[in-house]
């Protein structure tokens, strides 16, 4: 008989099918009118329905199938019973079909951390910025962002009636990423992308210093790296401490699954082990390709200015 599938194949199988549930969701609240925004910390730092509904979805569908995995999501809900209708059961079977990588098949639940941003890119969500707004669900092992699954509700919402909404991206460390086509930004071009809503003095110094050809302004994380791996930018530049581990673990491993590389702006590597703090205060800087020019170029000024 054949094996089963490893540990780490069958919880990316399962959240790619509580993505795309939650793309659902994220779908059905717009559609429905009344998104429920509350603020938490300031008009820039919004929640919705969408993002509560959601992140109770995700969780309690891979809480329930994966009891002993650490679940960390950027919202803090009470645990109320969750109905039925959010669970998702499902799993994408095109991916029990790809062989784990040899050094991630002992891995027990116990070792996983699952870090969950329900909606990347909510103001922009409250603003029909649609094409902004990702779900995402990262997986980490030993600290390390090692498997993710990038859903964009929204993808293709220009096209018109009658064309398919919404993808799934995913990719672990070793094996590749899915569900785009890799493509390099335009050689000798310098397209910087970043924030659009938690602009500062900083973070356009920063940008001023690398010298580039166009900048591109766009909310969320999840989206950031899209534009990097299909080639419409060339770095991630974001020279402020508002980037939380759930932004960053499910688009980590799918841009290093591709070769490419994030950090904070100092070079420093994210850590996601379940005791780390939420915040990555030292900022981004990520590349499909020239990862070092870029980092070449981030002033002292900056480094100074941002403490990981």
């Amino acid at each position: 008989t054949m094996a089963s599938p490893a540990l780490l194949m069958r919880v990316v199988a399962s959240a790619y099918s509580v993505a795309e549930k939650a793309a659902t969701i994220v779908r059905n609240v717009m559609a429905a009118g009344d998104l429920g925004i509350v603020e938490k910390g300031g008009a820039n730092d919004l929640q919705t329905k969408a993002d509560r509904l959601v992140q109770m979805s995700i969780c309690a569908s891979l809480a329930r199938k994966f009891p002993k995995v650490t679940i960390i999501g950027e919202e803090e809900l009470s645990s109320d019973e969750v109905t039925e209708e959010l669970i998702e059961n499902g799993h994408c079977e095109e991916i029990l079909k790809k062989t784990c990588p040899a050094q991630y098949t002992g891995i027990k639940e116990e070792e996983l951390v699952i870090w969950v941003d329900p909606l990347d890119g909510t103001k922009e969500y409250t603003e029909g910025l649609l094409d902004h707004v990702t779900v995402l669900i990262g997986i980490a092992y030993g600290g390390k962002a090692i498997a993710g699954v990038i859903n964009q509700p929204y993808y293709n919402y220009e096209a018109g009636a009658g064309a398919v909404l919404g993808r799934t991206i995913w990719g672990v460390l070793g094996i590749g990423a899915f569900g785009f086509r890799l493509t390099e930004a335009p050689a000798g071009k310098h397209i910087v992308i970043t924030t659009r809503s938690h602009s500062s003095t900083l973070v356009n110094d920063c940008i001023s210093a690398l010298n580039p050809d166009s900048v591109i302004r766009v909310g969320g994380a999840g989206n950031k790296i899209i534009q990097l791996i299909e080639g419409k930018a060339s770095a991630y530049v974001f020279a402020s401490p508002g980037c939380k581990k759930w932004d960053t673990c499910a688009p980590e491993a799918i841009l290093h699954a591709v070769g490419g590389k994030i950090t904070d702006i100092h070079g420093n590597s994210f850590q996601y082990n379940k005791e780390v703090k939420h915040m990555n205060s030292a900022g981004v800087l990520a590349t499909l390709r020239n990862y070092d020019y870029y980092a070449s170029r981030i002033p002292n000024t900056v480094k100074q200015s941002l403490v990981p």
